[in-house]
């Protein structure tokens, strides 16, 4: 059974209960934590792989842009300021710009797991990838992974560049509103659609949202018998951490990852 550890905890877009998210700053907080991190990319309407979440730009950005990051021009999304927003508003984080994926590779380490979503609607950010990552050398197929929700970028993801491993990306519903997910009248997302997507794309395990009564051992353990790892996202208590680990969950998403660690090891002593 896995525990708590600074490679079994990945820091959520960054450590970003502390920082602000997909930023640079969240990123190198998360190294400097000793926590591999996970990270969300587009691609730009003039082919630039950048960083953020949403589908839009509205919300990080307090409103200053409001297109959809696909629509947009690199020139337009530069200069925005993604650390003066809700909490952080007035912060220091003021002024902070949204980062480019050849930014973020420098920060690979071996030892740890920077996770690499893949958010963009769309299989022609693949070879933009390819592009970035073959003009550096830091990050690697022992440092670096990809994720995504979409079956058919994990199937390009795994054509294009093999030697990467690659997660689908899931949860306990079938399709993905403006925030959050929603059922459509469909049911849940089964233990045989994960396993068939897994053998449709060639991925090399699921990376699935965690529900106590969804996330079961059952689902877990049938994952790990097709030869496939099970990963679970985001969890920010301790009790819960605990238990997807108990369960089988290889590793665990959250967006506290120092503070999940500090708590454990408090509970241990």
């Amino acid at each position: 059974m896995k525990i708590p550890s600074k490679t079994t905890l990945i820091a959520h877009r960054g450590e970003s209960e502390d920082v602000p998210e997909n930023t640079m700053v969240a990123y190198e907080t998360a190294v400097e934590r000793g926590f591999g991190f996970e990270c969300d990319c587009y691609l730009s309407a003039d082919g630039k792989v950048f960083m953020f979440h949403d589908r839009t730009l509205r919300r990080t950005t307090g409103g200053a842009c409001t297109k959809a990051c696909w629509e947009a021009a690199w020139d337009e999304i530069k200069d925005l300021d993604v650390g003066n927003w809700g909490k952080w508003r007035g912060s220091k984080f003021a002024g902070t710009k949204p980062a480019l994926l050849e930014d973020v590779l420098p920060l690979a380490r071996d030892g740890r797991k920077i996770y690499l979503e893949v958010k963009h609607r769309g299989i022609e950010i693949v070879p933009r990838i390819a592009e970035v990552f073959a003009r550096q050398k830091k990050a690697t197929p022992d440092n670096l992974l990809f994720i995504s929700f979409y079956a058919d970028t994990c199937k390009a993801l795994k054509e294009q560049m093999p030697e990467y491993k690659v997660y689908w990306l899931t949860a306990h519903r079938h399709e993905w509103g403006e925030g959050a997910w929603n059922d459509y009248g469909k049911p849940l997302v089964t233990t045989e659609e994960i396993l068939d997507t897994l053998r449709r794309t060639g991925a090399d395990g699921v990376d699935c949202q965690y529900l106590p009564d969804y996330t079961t051992t059952d689902k877990i353990d049938a994952v790990h018998a097709m030869g496939r790892s099970f990963h679970a996202w985001t969890i920010d208590n301790l009790d819960d951490t605990l238990e997807a680990f108990r369960r089988g969950a290889d590793t665990v998403t959250t967006n506290c990852a120092k503070r999940i660690l500090d708590e454990y090891e408090a509970r241990r002593a």
